[in-house]
């Protein structure tokens, strides 16, 4: 567990290049900055135990909550309640940047994945 993150999340998140990047895990809740390729998609899962927040910042997007879609761009959140199952999918040109919290934390600390290949081996 690490200490405490105090930066700007909106920058933080701009300038992540890595598909996934843990920067913050705490008792209860872990903070994940991502990246999606224009066509990219973080998969369709279902997390049984855990809450999660979802703020964009850069990009177009859609996500899908249990079957229902909503538009995402710049400015736009999306709260995904455990047990639902739920996908983030870029559908701009361009990177859609985001960060999650999830609730409690989903991934081990420090966690960086570079590709969704790479967070897709290890998740495997």
């Amino acid at each position: 567990m690490r200490g405490y993150f105090s930066k700007n999340l909106e920058h933080e998140t701009e300038d992540n290049n890595d598909f996934r990047r843990v920067v913050f895990t705490g008792r209860y809740s872990q903070l994940v900055l991502m990246r999606l390729k224009s066509g990219e998609e973080i998969g369709s899962e279902v997390h049984d135990n855990i809450d999660q927040f979802f703020r964009f910042e850069k990009g177009e997007g859609k996500v899908i909550i249990d079957g229902t879609e909503y538009s995402v761009s710049d400015g736009s959140a999306a709260v995904v309640p455990a047990g639902s199952e739920h996908n983030v999918i870029n559908v701009g040109s361009g990177d859609l940047k985001l960060y999650t919290i999830y609730s409690p934390a989903e991934h081990r600390d420090g966690t960086v994945h570079r590709t969704k290949e790479e967070a897709d081996a290890a998740h495997h």
